[in-house]
């Protein structure tokens, strides 16, 4: 049989997005079947890749070298789109790697549950953004996209708190800030497929936020830490640079993330704005 962690490998060594979220989501269906049965599968071990398998396209290059392209244009809107999706593929592997990565930590079968339906939305949202690419006649690596985003898993690759901390109560975190801007980029420009995609996204993502903050708060509370104090060591340790306001404080509430977690960590004249 074949195990939970084998099988998130077997998405990370997948390169083409397309069969790589399919491959994931067959996986899921897979895993949440048995555990309606009551008869999980086993979460095994196995060696996820450093880093994982991707496309010849897009290009990735430097932060500082992707065009930048204004969004009140059709092509800027393209690279707005194309750059969401790009998140979403390193979200479905990042999710996997978590599941593989770490299986020498004894952990609940929920946490599993948590992350591979996290998995499972971040497939389909790729395959949403996709699908709006492509009616407006672009696709997923016609454009160069950020080298950078798989650095947080390489940066916390032996260290699970710090995944925790540094992936979905940072980077998702920062996703709820910066949606709902997204979402009225594409309203004014009367655009109600992508407005639609991007809500179903924006309103799944919160429950991943979720998932990062409820097991960060478990693993301190097994270990008697403070969450607040691990968090802010953390990100300090891995997260490279402040936070940025303005923060999405309702949605970071709902996932489980107060206000005294971020706002301590944004750096210089940005702290004199917090409450």
């Amino acid at each position: 049989m074949t195990s939970l962690a084998e099988m998130a490998v077997q998405v990370l060594t997948c390169a083409d997005g397309r069969e790589k979220t399919a491959l994931g989501r067959n996986h899921a269906a897979t895993w949440f079947a048995a555990r309606a049965a009551g008869t999980p599968l086993p979460i095994g071990a196995a060696q996820p890749p450093l880093r994982p398998a991707r496309p010849d396209r897009p290009e990735l290059l430097p932060p500082r070298d992707v065009p930048r392209r204004r969004p009140g244009s059709p092509l800027g809107r393209i690279a707005l789109l194309h750059a969401v999706a790009h998140i979403e593929l390193n979200a479905v592997d990042l999710h996997w790697d978590i599941i593989a990565r770490f299986t020498d930590h004894p952990m609940p079968l929920g946490f599993y549950d948590d992350w591979v339906k996290a998995a499972d939305d971040e497939a389909k949202h790729f395959n949403l953004i996709c699908d709006c690419m492509e009616a407006q006649g672009s696709h997923y690596g016609a454009l160069p996209a950020h080298a950078g985003m798989w650095r947080a898993a390489e940066d916390t690759v032996d260290d699970l708190m710090g995944r925790l901390a540094v992936v979905p109560m940072v980077l998702e975190a920062r996703g709820l800030d910066v949606t709902p801007g997204m979402i009225e980029v594409f309203r004014k420009a009367g655009d109600a497929a992508t407005v639609a995609a991007l809500e179903v996204i924006y309103a799944e993502e919160v429950a991943h936020v979720a998932y990062g903050s409820k097991w960060f708060n478990w693993l301190c509370g097994r270990a008697g830490d403070d969450p607040k104090e691990v968090f802010h060591a953390l990100v300090r340790t891995y997260f490279h640079g402040g936070l940025k306001p303005p923060f999405n404080e309702e949605k970071r509430a709902e996932a489980g993330l107060p206000p005294d977690f971020y706002w301590p960590l944004v750096n210089g004249d940005e702290a004199e704005t917090a409450p």
